[in-house]
């Protein structure tokens, strides 16, 4: 028999009680308590109202989701709705911070800037002070970047800053590690001096040579260790597309920029583009000015931004070039795909990733993207975590279309 409702449970924390939510058991009551929170005010009739803690949470969803129809089938805004007032909206952003998850509490706030239109508001310091910073967030203020006020700019480089070093946290240890362990893997020599034989592997890579009769291994292929060195191993450049939709991926990109830029076996270059080029090198010790010096929005010019980064590569063979593009052309096509081309044939490795991020593919050129496969080169859309293994893999040369088929792979298995 179902639990009875004990009749000094408080009203104050829970819904309302009606015919519906008597004789049900705890979970039948928390099951009608979650759709009355999902279906809002409109289920007020059949689940009752939402009162304490519960009814300031479904006033809080109200104000962002819930509309009402005014009688000639049409819809508007709920009273509850947060308007343009910049203290309204503090305060919502502080009773969602309450009452949520700080991952549901980044979707309602994403939802809000689009929904309600609060992009004017997230140009004043006290409501900075009040959002959660997270990536979307940082691109909007990118994008705001160039009308920002200037009291305005400190909170929101401190948006900015909060996010980075989150995200620096989540990928710098996993990506130094992969690099590093690449160019170490990569340096080793097959034809090594006797003191620099990898002794170990040597015999691992020949043990198919094994000669039973003299009980021992015939070394075919001599494995040596890699000489240390504090020389540039590798070059690489990322080409970041900053045009509107892009915009998680130019934060990922900056954030990892200065990570590789901060291994001294590598030689990195961040360049960022929409119709025009802009070289952000310079300053990728601090991924905050680089972020700040991006400029999202614009037209989109992939060819012009190629041939400029064709200008930084001296050692081909040595080079890793990283097109970060949803591959919309606004230039000329004919002359991207030729110069991607004379790259490839040069030695360079190159990959074009059509997104940074964690939200997988987004809309891109099909067209263009099948272009550049037949050129040997792998369109695909790169999750931050898997970036790393994507360098490793450019730095030993190894085939970057089929690491991109089994990243595919294993994208699918885990949504699917």
């Amino acid at each position: 028999m179902a639990e009875p409702v004990p009749e000094e449970e408080p009203a104050a924390d829970s819904l309302a009680r009606t015919d519906l939510t008597a004789g049900q058991g705890d979970a039948g009551r928390e099951r009608l308590r979650r759709w009355r929170l999902v279906l809002g005010g409109a289920a007020e009739e059949s689940l009752g109202k939402a009162g304490g803690r519960d009814g300031a949470m479904d006033e809080a969803l109200a104000a962002l989701y819930d509309t009402a129809g005014d009688g000639d089938g049409t819809s508007v805004k709920r009273s509850a709705g947060l308007g343009g007032s910049a203290p309204k909206v503090a305060r919502w952003l502080g009773d969602i911070r309450e009452y949520f998850p700080s991952t549901v509490v980044q979707v309602m706030q994403a939802d809000a800037i689009e929904r309600l239109d609060l992009t004017r508001l997230l140009l004043e310091p006290e409501m900075l002070a009040a959002v959660e910073p997270d990536v979307h967030l940082v691109g909007t203020l990118l994008a705001l970047n160039r009308v920002m006020p200037e009291a305005t700019k400190d909170a929101a480089r401190q948006v900015v800053r909060t996010v980075v070093e989150q995200l620096e946290r989540r990928i710098a240890q996993q990506t130094r590690a992969a690099v590093s362990g690449a160019l170490n893997r990569a340096a080793r020599i097959s034809r090594p001096r006797h003191a620099d034989i990898d002794w170990d592997r040597t015999i691992r890579a020949n043990l198919k040579h094994y000669q039973a009769e003299h009980r021992t291994v015939i070394p075919e292929r001599l494995v040596g260790y890699g000489r240390r060195t504090t020389a540039v191993q590798r070059d690489v450049i990322l080409c970041v597309d900053q045009s509107g939709s892009m915009a998680a991926s130019v934060v990922f990109s900056g954030v990892f920029a200065a990570v590789l830029a901060s291994l001294r076996s590598l030689r990195t270059s961040l360049v960022v583009f929409d119709t025009a080029v802009a070289d952000l090198t310079e300053q990728l010790s601090d991924p905050v000015d680089v972020l700040f010096g991006t400029q999202l929005g614009g037209g989109t010019d992939i060819n012009r931004a190629i041939a400029y980064s064709q200008t930084l590569i001296t050692r081909p063979r040595d080079s890793i070039f990283v097109l970060i593009s949803d591959l919309y052309e606004g230039g000329v096509r004919d002359e991207m795909l030729r110069r991607v081309a004379e790259m490839t044939a040069a030695g360079v490795q190159v990959v074009a990733l059509l997104a940074l991020s964690d939200e997988g593919a987004p809309a891109y050129d099909h067209e263009n993207a099948a272009a550049l496969a037949a050129l040997g080169v792998p369109a695909f859309a790169c999750t931050p975590d898997a970036f790393p293994d994507l360098m490793a893999a450019a730095i030993e040369r190894r085939d970057l279309t089929a690491f991109a088929e089994r990243f595919a792979d294993r994208q699918a298995t885990a949504t699917g």
